[in-house]
């Protein structure tokens, strides 16, 4: 069953538009910084870094390990040539804690990346190629590091979201 996703932008004058969503959440989008007005290409970054963040916190918890930080860096490239698409994007989970096991933080990883994201999965089926990689330390009772690529996704590579 599809679900309808809706989006309402309002001209509020220069480059500034306001952004009602159909579950009643308001963005400002725009070019003025200071205004803390966001721009649209990097808010596909955020969003992807949030989408595999929330599937990962999702995931690790049911493994039930058990961490005191955990972030998320997104670094994307943008072509300069327009139209200015990301061809590369890179999404590093970083995370902290007693109990963090090498085997159940790349699996969440390679989880969102290949199945949940659909942030990832439409990216994906474009032109970008999005690198998924982690880095880990567990400081509890058996103290390790650890650091890798998980998964690379498309460019083009989805053809089960774009046919």
């Amino acid at each position: 069953m599809k679900r309808k996703r809706t989006v309402a932008l309002v001209h509020d004058g220069g480059m500034r538009f306001t952004t009602t969503t159909g579950s009643g959440r308001t963005i400002v989008f725009g070019d003025d910084k200071a205004a803390n007005e966001l721009s649209p290409v990097e808010t596909i970054a955020a969003a992807l870094g949030a989408c595999s963040a929330m599937d990962v916190a999702s995931i690790l918890a049911k493994k039930r390990q058990v961490w005191t930080s955990y972030r998320i860096e997104v670094e994307a490239d943008q072509r300069a040539e327009y139209p200015q698409v990301y061809t590369r994007i890179d999404v590093t989970h970083i995370i902290e804690g007693t109990v963090v096991l090498e085997a159940a933080v790349r699996r969440a990883v390679e989880l969102s990346a290949s199945k949940y994201c659909p942030v990832n999965a439409m990216i994906s089926a474009g032109a970008t190629e999005v690198h998924h990689h982690f880095r880990m330390r567990c400081t509890g009772a058996e103290p390790r590091e650890a650091e890798g690529e998980v998964v690379v996704t498309g460019p083009d590579r989805r053809p089960d979201i774009i046919a």
